[in-house]
């Protein structure tokens, strides 16, 4: 038997009795990050590492939850689990798992690029290895993060000088924080959605520094907006809420701007190519790390990218989870916080 097989409640080990990730509720869930699509509501028992706890029980509302640092190990039945650094968001793990000499590596999302913000990636050697492919094709290539986010700052100096207020979208957890690391407030005045600073007041109170951003209020003015940069989820702004800027440009980052038509498709003035997973070389450097033979690949460009894999040399085969990489279902949970 695998030492981690897919079930209708999630990935599964065995011999210890836990989950990974589950996405119905079990006993003992390792979770990998706060993202909706990874950490669910309804388990008796949490376990993830220390950095992602505070935002998991904000979102999650009174769990239970043990929280490990990077690299510390835990026994269940005989079975080691450690979470070693992702580098998707802050707090983000990928999940190694040892018995009788087998090692497994659950790597959740991940980024190979070093952001700044979050904990660099860190490649983890195992027998197989459970991989993403949200981006997993030839043409997704990202650039730097100083050239991305030159582009980002001019725009928005543009947007100053033409009297207008700046809008810039990305995901509550995760990316709004990076992008708040990353432009220049020298600029102007940066505001934030109610979900995002709901977040940004988590991080904070966990000792992380971000640069200063005001809440948007019913009580701010109208007039303060112009020239200022506002940082939302998606979904904001195909709401009445984006009126109360006025005269407004709105930007997205995401990795799929990088696809033509995809800024037309979602209403932005201008588009981004930002993402918080692994362009193609990022996926096919990680995954060359591990030194792994045998990879499973999840959500994504899963039988392209697996075929691929086999074309090298790789024992691989795509594997149907309820996780869905990067794409607006982060919104949902955006919703329900503060607007």
């Amino acid at each position: 038997m695998d030492l981690l097989t897919f079930t209708p409640n999630g990935i599964y080990c065995p011999p210890a009795g836990v989950y990974i990730d589950p996405w119905k509720p079990v006993d003992k869930a390792l979770i990998t990050h706060g993202h909706a699509d990874h950490s669910r509501w309804g388990h008796k028992q949490y376990i993830c590492t220390d950095l992602a706890k505070p935002v998991i029980r904000y979102r999650l509302g009174p769990i239970k939850v043990h929280a490990l640092p990077y690299g510390e190990s835990i026994s269940v039945n005989g079975v080691k689990f450690s979470f070693h650094p992702a580098g998707h968001i802050i707090g983000s793990a990928q999940i190694r798992v040892e018995y009788k000499g087998e090692i497994w590596v659950a790597s959740g999302d991940y980024k190979t690029a070093d952001d700044g913000l979050c904990t660099p990636f860190e490649p983890v050697k195992c027998h197989a290895f459970i991989t993403e492919s949200t981006f997993g094709l030839p043409i997704y290539k990202w650039n730097s993060q100083e050239a991305i986010f030159s582009g980002i700052n001019q725009w928005w100096q543009d947007t100053k000088e033409a009297g207008k207020t700046a809008v810039l979208t990305g995901y509550s957890l995760g990316k709004a924080q990076l992008l708040l690391s990353k432009i220049d407030p020298s600029i102007g005045p940066v505001y934030t959605h109610g979900a995002v600073e709901n977040i940004n007041e988590v991080i904070r109170k966990q000792g992380i520094k971000l640069p200063d951003s005001i809440r948007v209020t019913n009580s701010i003015k109208r007039s303060a907006f112009p020239g200022s940069l506002v940082i939302a989820p998606p979904a904001a702004v195909n709401s009445s809420w984006v009126k109360k800027f006025g005269k407004v440009s709105i930007g997205m980052a995401s990795g799929w701007m990088n696809l033509r038509g995809a800024r037309r498709r979602r209403a932005a003035d201008r588009g981004f190519v930002l993402s918080d997973h692994a362009d193609w070389e990022g996926l096919n450097n990680a995954i060359k790390a591990t030194g792994a033979e045998r990879i499973l690949v999840t959500h994504g460009y899963t039988a392209v990218f697996s075929k691929w894999l086999r074309e090298q040399g790789y024992d691989a085969r795509e594997v149907q989870t309820e996780f869905s990489g990067e794409n607006e279902s982060e919104d949902d949970q955006a919703k329900t916080e503060e607007t």
